[in-house]
């Protein structure tokens, strides 16, 4: 869909359509990213086929009877991109544009993600082609059971753990765990990110948050910030860019802009995050939350920060916005939410980024954290969870900061090139190469 100029009224019904990504699939990002990294560290033709490609794909029908009356029938894919490293891993996202391109295109990041952060995971992905703001409650649990009881053969918790993704959260979580158990026990590493009182882990719902805020603490000072003098913007107010606002803000910094599928708002002194989180919950806008400015995406975009997380979907950083970004510092929330050409043009304009294959790990190095609490039948408390996320977050950042310097690239070919390093020299030494 082509991206259309916004309307810049302060108040528009259809505020969606201005939060449209660009014409760049996440299949062609993430493969311009493979290339590079892989040019540069001269694998072979027949290497580089394997890794940039699938071991397994999936796709099944998940036909479900609605309110309506009528049988829908979704599609819901489940890819597995490379396993050499341990089990597959990666959520399962429910959004209307899913298509196996796409999911192909997350399960291979998730591969060099894990990687990077060096969890004993490969990668994978799933999803299903419907949208949960137009279901009921048990239809969302219909389709949930339903894609489940098709691709639980290729599941298991040494095998393939599935996670929340985009609209998808713990309840989801809860089903998949609830439907796979009634085939093969009472299994909790089936999934991750379940819900406390089924075996899921304290602080895993802001894990991926609080990694961000993680890489902001160790890249702030290189660029001379503390968190009281920070202006940070936040693309994107769901469950990952919320949980990095409220800790942001918790230190100190002030998030001065924030967006959501239904607008943008700006307030120069700061906005509440905590109490706009509660604004939302309760059925609110953004755009009605007391003492904000609604603006447009571009205006947005062109905010003067310090900070700028774009936790949205992915391709919402392209070449028809790129230039007006003024943040100092990007920190990726979402999966691909830079296209290449945009990258040039920060780069250009010395913006410094933290590239999504490092910077939003935190989701699934807790996800590693819950498995081996299911799997050792024990739980940690919420300090420790946090603690160990911590370390492995900080470990993660210095090594791809070091060889970024050492090699004088960008942190993101930096972090591919750890990430394709690591996987390839472990497939080879079980002989899959």
């Amino acid at each position: 869909m082509a991206t259309t100029q916004p309307d810049r009224s302060p108040r528009v019904a259809n505020r969606e359509q201005r939060f449209q990504p660009a014409e760049v699939s996440n299949y062609e990002i993430v493969s311009h990213y493979f290339t590079t990294a892989a040019d540069r560290l001269g694998l072979q033709d027949d290497v580089r086929a394997v890794m940039s490609s699938s071991y397994r794909e999936v796709q099944v029908q998940v036909p479900v009877r609605q309110a309506d009356g009528r049988i829908h029938v979704y599609s819901g894919y489940r890819v597995q991109h490379n396993g050499a490293r341990g089990p597959y891993k990666g959520g399962v996202r429910y959004h209307p544009d899913v298509d196996l391109d796409e999911i192909r295109a997350l399960a291979q990041l998730m591969s060099w993600k894990t990687a990077v952060v060096n969890i004993p995971f490969g990668g994978a992905k799933g999803g299903v082609n419907c949208d949960p703001s137009q279901l009921q409650g048990d239809e969302v649990q219909q389709i949930t059971r339903s894609f489940i009881d098709k691709i639980e053969k290729v599941l298991g918790p040494t095998r393939d753990i599935p996670a929340p993704d985009v609209n998808t959260n713990a309840q989801v979580m809860a089903w998949m765990m609830d439907e796979y158990g009634k085939l093969h026990g009472h299994t909790p590493a089936i999934v991750t990110g379940k819900p406390i009182s089924l075996g899921g882990s304290y602080g895993r719902e802001a894990a991926t948050g609080r990694g961000i805020v993680l890489c902001f603490r160790e890249a702030a000072p290189h660029l001379g910030l503390t968190p009281p003098d920070t202006r940070a913007v936040v693309l994107g107010f769901g469950n990952v860019g919320s949980w990095a606002a409220c800790i942001l803000q918790d230190l100190g910094a002030k998030i001065i802009g924030i967006s959501d599928v239904s607008g943008a708002i700006h307030h120069e002194a700061g906005i509440d995050c905590h109490a706009l989180r509660e604004h939302l919950r309760h059925g609110g806008r953004l755009d009605d939350f007391d003492d904000v400015e609604p603006i447009s995406p571009d205006e947005l975009l062109a905010l003067d920060c310090d900070v700028l997380i774009p936790a949205a979907l992915g391709g919402m950083i392209h070449a028809g916005n790129a230039d007006l970004i003024r943040a100092r510092l990007i920190i990726e929330g979402a999966n691909s939410p830079t296209t290449p050409r945009a990258d040039e043009i920060l780069s250009e304009k010395d913006i410094e980024i933290v590239p999504d294959v490092l910077a939003n790990a935190g989701g699934v190095i807790v996800s590693y954290y819950e498995w081996v609490q299911n799997l050792q039948h024990f739980t940690w408390d919420e300090r420790e969870v946090n603690d160990r996320l911590g370390t492995r977050m900080r470990k993660a950042y210095r090594e791809v900061r070091s060889r970024s310097t050492k090699d004088d690239v960008p942190m993101r070919v930096a972090a591919f090139e750890l990430g394709i390093e690591r996987v390839v020299d472990v497939a080879r030494t079980r002989g899959y190469i």
